[in-house]
């Protein structure tokens, strides 16, 4: 018996949340607003922009995201950020190079990831 979608998409938000702080759990929380608001690309690239020392949590969250919305095949979830930190001019050709069903259905599974991520993570996750 296979595992549905939103099984599966459980299953990685949770590994996705282990181990993680206070500070991962409340971006994890503001980042679909971030993309309802400003789009995917655009959340995307402030991740980026805060990929500094004492903010690896937003590396972190944008391999996750990238991970699980630009892959056919599920992978495990990235914990040290490197694919989203070296790989990000990839990432935004090929985000930027989909039709607009290709870049709508990416948006979707990282809001669809997001939701889960955020609800495991508050569960997760002890403190503010």
């Amino acid at each position: 018996m296979s595992k549905s979608l939103d099984q599966e998409r459980a299953a990685y938000a949770w590994k996705c949340v282990q181990g993680k702080n206070a500070d991962y759990k409340n971006l994890a929380k503001s980042t679909p607003a971030l993309i309802m608001s400003n789009g995917l690309m655009q959340t995307l690239a402030f991740l980026k922009s805060k990929d500094k020392p004492n903010q690896e949590h937003h590396t972190i969250l944008g391999a996750q995201i990238c991970a699980w919305a630009m892959t056919e095949k599920k992978p495990a979830p990235p914990e040290n950020g490197v694919p989203f930190r070296d790989g990000f001019g990839k990432i935004m050709g090929i985000l930027s190079g989909m039709n607009s069903e290709g870049y709508r259905r990416a948006t979707e599974e990282s809001l669809a990831i997001l939701r889960w991520i955020r609800q495991l993570a508050d569960a997760a996750i002890v403190g503010k």
